[in-house]
């Protein structure tokens, strides 16, 4: 399933894209262009916008086919998946695999999905303004009937 549209502009819109690499909570690890993490970042290092761009479209089919194994051809719409990746994205498929978020979805309990997005708010143990502000746009993606 492709990510849409809607989707890509809600995880730029909460990347913001960055040329150099940064930390960008103290608890985090090197971050460059669109999000982007790995072993292959470390703080020093810069890119050119098209090196982000690129990344970020290699990234976002990485996550995108994280999400898609982890429903195991559960019943999602276009929207949903959107705001599964994003979320993902930001955890990790692997703490997505492992979510309520995900097995609720799986089980058909979509209202019950929706409300597992703001558990996904803190880092280090504490509540950021940033990532509430995130899970409650992608809870409403999750939800939007319109989209």
């Amino acid at each position: 399933m492709q990510v849409g549209p809607r989707a890509q502009a809600l995880i730029k819109s909460y990347e913001q894209c960055r040329l150099s690499a940064y930390l960008p909570t103290p608890n985090d690890v090197p971050t460059i262009g669109w999000g982007s993490t790995g072993a292959d970042i470390h703080l020093g290092m810069t890119w050119t916008q098209a090196q982000c761009d690129g990344r970020f479209a290699t990234d976002l089919a990485r996550f995108a086919s994280g999400v898609e194994a982890a429903l195991g051809g559960a019943a999602t719409l276009p929207r949903e998946f959107g705001a599964m990746v994003s979320l993902a994205y930001n955890i990790g498929t692997g703490a997505f695999r492992s979510s309520s978020l995900c097995r609720k979805h799986c089980a058909g309990d979509k209202t019950g999905a929706a409300a597992q997005f703001v558990r996904w708010n803190k880092q280090a143990g504490r509540v950021l303004a940033g990532l509430t502000r995130r899970r409650a746009a992608e809870a409403a993606l999750y939800l939007d009937a319109t989209a």
